[in-house]
């Protein structure tokens, strides 16, 4: 299928805070995968999927599929932009990825052989990328998921002590786990690089999804697709074997 890329450096860029880069961006296209960066819960989102919508519209798009997230409200708001426009819409709305650790913010501290983040001690139900990616293609490209939210998760709700372990198993690497507070996290992310009010954001968002709301597993990958989604154990075998941890 021939796509167009939209991020700031593809060849017709798309930059969220540039709302004139929109138009060129969706001219001739009929459908779209829209992942707001840098997330859906910052306050200034609301504003700007609403401006997208109208520019969606506009364009003569006909069908969306939005990444959002579980319970979170000011997510939600967003989902609810889409779901009152012309267009036919699809929501994705994932938990933690696994890949979170292979590729994402915690794959530093798998390397240095400590993972922390301010988790309250309920588990979760990570989710591997790429059965959120297959629901995201089905939507994109097959009907009969027009006006669907799917809550996409993993088969099993793990802490995160139990998925840094499976991770060290599988890799032969010693990495512990440590529950920080919000505070010490985003001291963390600053000294990282993250700006002091990105990174207060950050760590109070990361904290407000850990709270145990999403302690539970979801059929959304089974209603979409008619399949089982992948373990913890799966995902950490096949990123070790992609090198993904040496």
């Amino acid at each position: 299928m021939p796509v167009r890329h939209g991020t700031r450096r593809s060849d017709i860029p798309f930059d969220w805070e540039r709302p004139e880069t929109w138009a060129a961006s969706l001219q001739d296209i009929k459908t779209a995968y829209v992942a707001y960066s840098p997330d859906l819960a910052v306050p200034s989102a609301h504003s700007v999927i609403a401006e997208f919508v109208q520019a969606a519209e506009q364009s003569g798009l006909r069908r969306v599929v939005l990444l959002s997230e579980r319970n979170e409200a000011r997510a939600q708001a967003c989902e609810q932009l889409i779901m009152n426009s012309s267009l036919e819409w699809t929501v994705l709305r994932p938990s933690w990825f696994m890949q979170n650790f292979s590729e994402g913010g915690f794959l530093d501290g798998v390397m240095s052989g400590e993972v922390s983040a301010p988790d309250s001690g309920f588990p979760e139900p990570w989710v591997d990328l790429e059965d959120v990616a297959d629901i995201a293609v089905a939507a994109l490209l097959d009907e009969g998921h027009t006006g669907e939210v799917y809550e996409i998760t993993g088969p099993e709700l793990l802490t995160w002590q139990e998925a840094v372990s499976l991770v060290a198993d599988v890799t032969g690497r010693e990495v512990s786990y440590r529950t920080v507070t919000p505070g010490e996290f985003e001291s963390t992310l600053i000294a990282e690089g993250f700006p002091e009010p990105d990174a207060q954001f950050v760590a109070t968002l990361v904290a407000e999804i850990l709270d145990g709301k999403n302690a539970s597993t979801s059929d959304g990958l089974q209603r979409a697709l008619g399949r089982e989604p992948g373990s913890f154990a799966a995902f950490a075998k096949n990123a070790h074997a992609a090198g993904s941890w040496q």
